[in-house]
């Protein structure tokens, strides 16, 4: 297991601003994630959970603010360069490869990212998802949702992630796979991974993850940790739904 610094941060964001044209989709949004902890960020759809997943990865351009990985600024850098530097984002949509096979989408991280043992990384994310050793030949756009989403996290995991960002990831789910995928998740955690988790599920985010945001109208409402998130009623019932 990876020897961890709890306090040091994986993650700073500070004052950061986003718009689509007129459209103000972050105002002045700031957060820490902590080194090897998980974090949540919670809140209705449209609230600019998504947009800062995408501005983090490079995939938009912040009108100001700034952004530190591992005490690192990565304002300004390609999407690819924030890759190779262990920040690794699983979209919503997934991105799969339909007309590949599932091992052919994992062999794409190591083209990308990684020129590690192909052999024995492969192993570990099939150890993590068994499902896809069993399902290697098969074409991805053959698989399941909950097959596809784990497909998206493995090939994630073969690029090195130091910071893993999931986006929505028990999206349309089963929550029998959900519950897969969570277990999945506790074993990252496990080793030392610095995850950021976007969630519509509230309660299932807060009680997974170490310290949680909620995110309205583009700007940070709420923080704090796991207790304090679902240890009030009021809190639960303004911000986290009544489930």
């Amino acid at each position: 297991m990876t020897e961890v610094d709890h306090s040091a941060p994986a993650l700073e964001v500070q004052a950061l601003e986003v718009a689509y044209g007129a459209v103000r989709a972050l105002k002045g949004v700031s957060l820490k994630v902590r080194a090897g902890a998980v974090t949540a960020l919670v809140g209705p759809n449209g609230a600019g959970k998504s947009t800062l997943l995408r501005t983090i990865s490079g995939l938009r351009k912040p009108q100001r603010g700034e952004i530190r990985a591992f005490g690192a600024s990565i304002g300004g850098k390609a999407p690819h360069q924030i890759a190779r530097s262990g920040i690794l984002h699983t979209p919503e949509s997934r991105e799969i490869f339909g007309g590949m096979t599932t091992l052919e989408n994992l062999l794409v991280a190591f083209d990308n990212l990684n020129t590690g043992d192909r052999e024995q990384e492969l192993d570990e994310v099939f150890e993590l998802f068994p499902v896809l050793r069993e399902r290697r030949s098969d074409y991805a756009g053959n698989l399941s949702g909950g097959q596809q989403q784990m497909l998206a996290i493995a090939r994630s995991l073969l690029g090195r992630p130091r910071l893993l960002m999931l986006d929505e990831p028990s999206l349309g789910l089963a929550s029998i796979i959900i519950n897969d995928i969570y277990a999945a998740l506790g074993r990252l955690r496990e080793s030392g991974i610095s995850i950021l988790l976007v969630e519509q599920n509230a309660r299932r985010a807060m009680r997974f993850a170490d310290y949680g945001y909620v995110f309205v109208n583009g700007a940070v409402a709420l923080e704090g940790d796991r207790d304090r998130m679902l240890g009030s009623k009021d809190l639960i019932s303004r911000y986290l739904g009544e489930k």
